[in-house]
């Protein structure tokens, strides 16, 4: 009888976690044996997960069941992203999870509104965004039947990192995964691969496949630094009181020194505060996202930004989950997630995987350039006022970034990406946040009548006013969870 393919996957904290559970899941029945190697947690008190819509997948795949999750973190939920800025010189704009319109004539609205807008209309496109809309109320956007059929409604979460993390161990032992507690991990190098792996200097471990989830093991010449896309170099997490009414969006004030992101939670306010070196030292940092915040902060912990990704991902005999994002929308568990899913599409069906291992290669360096686009758009388009922001705009920007704001100014739409994470909507609010204004849209449109759009528009904006009508706030979805 052969031996199981083994894979053993290397780190801490919910990566790990989700990892391990995540390739159980998926492989179990193709005789695929997942073992983890749990490093020491890496998390303080203050630390908690804002993650995108796209975590509510895979925590179906993995069974977690929402009511749960959200009872034993201590989680809330979020529909987007709201930025401001602390001086007043440029107006805020709503990251929301989800889209604006719904299609006329077969075609996508957002087009549909720029022509109207062109033309004189003053009404903004979150009014006819369902989820921007509740937001905007103070209410949630739960899907239903009829708004899946209006448009896309979703939301993220903002999670206690330790709680969660505690959660996913759980889901990662009932899904079968083999766990070896350790302090250290050491790479035995062989012929092209590793050999083994050295735990705490005394215990050897093999498979045929490992699985770096997280900064197990040092990535050396293997590492593509995007130090020149981001101004942040060092990052603050504290927690302050939560709020007597929890809000259902997160919320980035910028400052002429950096940026601090509140996140919303029901046993704290999860603070983060973004900033250079160049611009102020820790103690500077700490009084301006106090002052930012408004709030009172305690158990803080400051620590340094690297970003950037592997060159290969996958190397020899070891995948490296993920990158290092710069940490203004938080989304290091979407990053994450995008080399997940990949691999679970290219994990090889025998020992002998070049092929699987190009094309991973191929893909997720891709995805997650695209993401660090998303990011590096943030500053590159900025128009705060201050020394951290005046040093954002000069960073680097990528042709495909380049490219894709020209197309968007141009005519309205969105370059076609092959790997992209991030839903259209994100980048339109993303670009028209920062002034991106279109000058034009695809002709195609003007087969419409004015008179058909101007009704298709009411139609719209009476629905959305009505669907937010009936939705809960986040105090009472949560009671609702607590009693169920």
């Amino acid at each position: 009888m052969s031996r199981p393919f083994t894979v053993i996957v290397m780190g801490r904290d919910a990566p790990l976690w989700l990892a391990a559970a995540a390739l159980a899941r998926g492989l179990g029945a193709s005789g695929v044996r997942v073992e983890a190697v749990e490093l020491p947690s890496a998390l303080a008190p203050a630390d908690a997960h804002a993650t995108f819509p796209a975590l509510e997948a895979l925590h179906n795949q993995l069974r977690i069941d929402e009511a749960m999750l959200l009872r034993v973190t201590g989680g809330s939920l979020t529909l987007g992203r709201n930025f401001t800025d602390i001086a007043g010189t440029w107006p805020g704009f709503l990251h929301a999870y989800g889209s604006a319109g719904t299609q006329i004539g077969g075609r996508d609205f957002f087009a549909y509104w720029v022509k109207a807008r062109a033309h004189g209309l003053g009404v903004p496109l979150d009014d006819f965004s369902l989820t921007a809309a509740a937001a905007r109320q103070g209410r949630l956007m739960l899907p239903d039947e009829e708004s899946e059929i209006y448009g896309r409604c979703d939301y993220g979460y903002h999670l206690p990192a330790i709680p969660y993390a505690r959660m996913l161990r759980d889901v990662a032992d009932r899904h079968g995964v083999v766990v070896h507690p350790a302090v250290s991990v050491t790479a035995v190098s062989g012929e092209g691969a590793v050999a083994a792996l050295d735990l705490d200097g005394g215990r050897r471990l093999t498979a045929d496949l490992l699985v770096d989830a997280g900064g197990a093991l040092p990535q050396g010449d293997n590492f593509l630094s995007w130090r020149d896309y981001f101004p942040v170099d060092r990052v603050l997490a504290a927690a302050a009181p939560p709020f007597a009414n929890i809000p259902v969006y997160a919320e980035c004030r910028a400052g002429p020194a950096g940026w601090t992101a509140l996140h919303p939670g029901r046993p704290a306010t999860f603070v983060t505060h973004g900033w250079s070196s160049t611009h102020g030292d820790d103690a500077e940092a700490f009084a301006a996202a106090a002052a930012a915040s408004g709030l009172p902060l305690a158990d803080a912990v400051v620590r340094p930004v690297v970003p950037g990704r592997p060159i290969l991902p996958w190397r020899g005999n070891v995948v490296t989950l993920g990158a290092s994002f710069d940490p203004v929308h938080g989304v290091d568990l979407l990053g994450f997630q995008a080399g997940l899913v990949q691999l679970l599409a290219n994990f090889p069906a025998r020992t002998g995987f070049a092929a699987e291992r190009d094309e991973y290669n191929r893909v997720a360096t891709a995805a997650l350039d695209r993401i660090r686009d998303f990011q590096s758009a943030h500053y590159a388009l900025a128009r705060y006022a201050g020394p951290f922001w005046d040093a954002a705009r000069g960073g680097t920007v990528s042709p495909d970034l380049a490219h894709a704001v020209a197309l968007f100014r141009a005519r309205a739409e969105l370059a076609p990406f092959e790997e992209e994470n991030l839903p259209p909507d994100s980048w339109r609010a993303l670009f028209l946040g920062h002034g991106v204004q279109p000058e034009s849209w695809p002709p195609a449109i003007d087969q419409v009548p004015p008179e058909e759009m101007k009704a298709q528009f009411r139609r719209m904006l009476g629905f959305v006013r009505e669907q937010v009508l009936r939705q809960p706030t986040q105090e009472e979805y949560l009671a609702g969870l607590a009693h169920g």
